[in-house]
């Protein structure tokens, strides 16, 4: 019995540690195609602002960077670094 619970374990972490690596792969790789887009949308001139960007915009207006950081992460459900970029790019943007 003691002998197939440990089979049994060790398979599972086998197949959560593939899984959470492939995973990983395909977060990497929407990341690149996000950006991939971001630059062809530029490159067009193309603007997608999503719904509530014009509070980010006003806090940055106001210079409350982190405020603004922490309303589009809010608003868009990114992660910190992303938001930060983000937030950077607009505020170069704006002046």
């Amino acid at each position: 019995m003691e002998i197939a619970s440990f089979a049994t374990l060790v398979a599972v972490i086998v197949i959560y540690g593939g899984l959470e690596s492939r995973l990983k792969r395909m977060e990497r790789r929407a990341a690149r195609l996000e950006r991939k887009a971001d630059l062809i949308l530029d490159h067009l001139g193309v603007r997608q602002e999503e719904p509530g960007m014009e509070r980010v915009t006003a806090l940055l207006r106001e210079n409350k960077k982190i405020q603004a950081i922490k309303e589009y992460r809010e608003i868009t459900d990114a992660d910190l670094k992303e938001a930060k970029e983000a937030v950077d790019r607009m505020d170069g943007t704006r002046r």
